[in-house]
């Protein structure tokens, strides 16, 4: 009887089920939207309640249009949007507050008290990261501090926290009814609280950040048995089996095993992670130092990676903010009707800049406007945005890992969009390729969980399983290649210093 594997994909717009057979491929998908709440400006959350009901929804239209039941399920994966804070009752199972998003800048003041003298690289020896809003520490230090109750309620133990994962986890293998509180290494490693070479939480910096140590969730690997689904959920006896953080997932799923190989994600934003194997590479770069996956007792292998806020939202905005265009593959017809930006460069800081600036005092503009640039123009602007913004993150860590990349595997939802993908290799110099199967995120959770239970035997399985679809070779001359890259870093120097002390980011 054939048997598959399940992968849960909760990203920042929605969350996904994904059934897989033994080959990779998709037999059946159920995914809902959540909502995105901004209540104040640089603010963005999720409604944590919400999120777990639409993901056991999306596990039972998964199910149903597979023909399947869990009976036919080896494992199940979990991938998350990674830094997405969520701190919860353990009696009652009952979130403190909304979710705090990974774009949120809330915690600005937070982050400048913490770095104080020692500037925004105070803890970056140890956990690989500069204190920025993006990261789980300093959320959780936000709620503590301003939500009601919050305190009082985390120092007499009765608080956990959460990355999406840990929250799906917790609910699934029984909530408040002897629920794991378990996370991985890949989104421990995101919190700013993990120590990258033991991969322990510390207690220094969590003293430091206000919060008790009873709130943090076990440290695991990426691809071991945490537990299994509830008797009375949806999954009841299956294995969760699997977590990764969504970008490491993706490096999983496509085969990026090597050191040296790369992958960037076209999603909400753009991700782009360089295997650096078992080897910690400390950047001068404005880039981050991760873990990219440890399966079982093998060593964990390291990643760095260049995190771009927006890319995909960007096309999201002009669709829903002005309205340029009805569905967001629609942009790529609009730029197509032009041969060029028409001297238009859209740089779209929304949350600040992230790598490889860290810029939060960043707002987006849209520059060298004439009379003469159109919408079509400024569509194709926004694509190409999404291009030099990947180049810049590029550049970076081949000056950080010291070698020059020779290709980059890509996905995600822009990678659908051809002329992106030309200018993408343009600007890069290098191929660009897709995968034949483009759902990498899920993918890469459901290998994670399937190597654990020798579904899969190991990753030369997911090697003989990735194969490309197409492939990307540059074209356009060097002369105008640098020529666009030397304007659009022009541009990115006039978006910051924008927003003053006395505004708050």
């Amino acid at each position: 009887m054939q048997k598959y594997v399940m992968s849960i994909d909760q990203g920042t717009t929605s969350s996904r089920a994904v059934v897989f057979d033994h080959s990779g491929e998709i037999v059946s998908v159920g995914q809902l939207e959540h909502e995105q709440i901004f209540p104040r400006a640089g603010w963005v959350e999720h409604d944590p309640l919400e999120i777990w009901a639409k993901v056991r929804e999306a596990t039972g239209i998964a199910l149903t249009r597979g023909n399947l039941t869990s009976d036919d399920l080896v494992a199940v994966g979990i991938t998350n949007q990674r830094e997405t804070t969520v701190v919860w009752n353990r009696h009652t199972g009952v979130p403190v507050t909304n979710a705090i998003v990974w774009q949120d800048t809330r915690t600005q003041k937070i982050v400048e008290t913490l770095a104080g003298e020692h500037g925004p690289d105070r803890y970056k020896k140890i956990v690989g990261l500069p204190l920025a809003t993006y990261f789980a520490g300093p959320k959780i230090a936000w709620i503590l501090e301003f939500i009601d109750g919050a305190r009082q309620a985390a120092e007499k133990g009765e608080l956990l926290f959460g990355t999406m994962d840990t929250w799906l986890l917790w609910n699934m293998t029984g909530g408040t009814e002897g629920g794991i509180h378990v996370t991985d290494v890949t989104n421990a490693s995101r919190t700013m609280l993990m120590d990258l070479d033991t991969l322990q939480w510390r207690e220094d910096i969590a003293a430091d950040m206000g919060i008790p140590m009873s709130m943090l969730p076990e440290i695991r690997s990426s691809s071991e048995v945490y537990g299994v689904g509830r008797q009375h959920g949806m999954l009841p006896g299956v294995p969760i089996a699997g977590i990764l953080g969504d970008q490491q997932a993706a490096t999983f799923g496509q085969a990026c095993f090597s050191e040296g190989m790369a992958k960037n994600t076209y999603g909400t934003g753009n991700f782009l992670l360089l295997n650096t194997g078992t080897r910690r590479v400390d950047s001068t770069n404005g880039l981050l130092t991760t873990v990219c996956y440890k399966i079982g007792d093998a060593p964990q292998v390291y990643a760095l990676e260049g995190s771009i806020a927006v890319t995909g939202s960007l096309v999201q905005w002009l669709r829903d903010n002005l309205g340029m265009f009805a569905d967001a593959p629609d942009i790529e017809k609009l730029a197509r009707e032009v041969d060029d930006n028409g001297g238009a460069y859209f740089v779209p800081a929304f949350s600040g800049l992230f790598a490889p600036y860290w810029r939060p005092d960043a707002r987006g503009a849209l520059l060298g406007l004439t009379r003469y640039v159109t919408k079509n123009h400024i569509a194709r602007a926004a694509l190409e945005a999404t291009a030099f913004q990947t180049r810049e993150v590029m550049d970076a860590m081949n000056a950080d890992a010291g070698v020059d990349l020779a290709e980059l595997r890509v996905d995600g939802g822009m990678v659908a969009n051809e002329l992106l993908m030309q200018f993408q290799a343009d600007q890069l110099g290098v191929d660009v390729i897709r995968p034949r199967v483009t759902e990498t995120t899920a993918l890469g959770a459901a290998f994670a969980a399937g190597i654990a239970v020798g579904f899969w035997k190991g990753q030369q399985d997911v090697i003989d399983i990735w194969t490309e679809g197409k492939r990307w070779t540059p074209e356009m001359p060097g002369f105008e290649r640098d020529q666009l890259y030397r304007n659009w870093k022009k541009a990115v120097t006039k978006t910051m210093g924008w927003v003053d002390d006395d505004v708050e980011i």
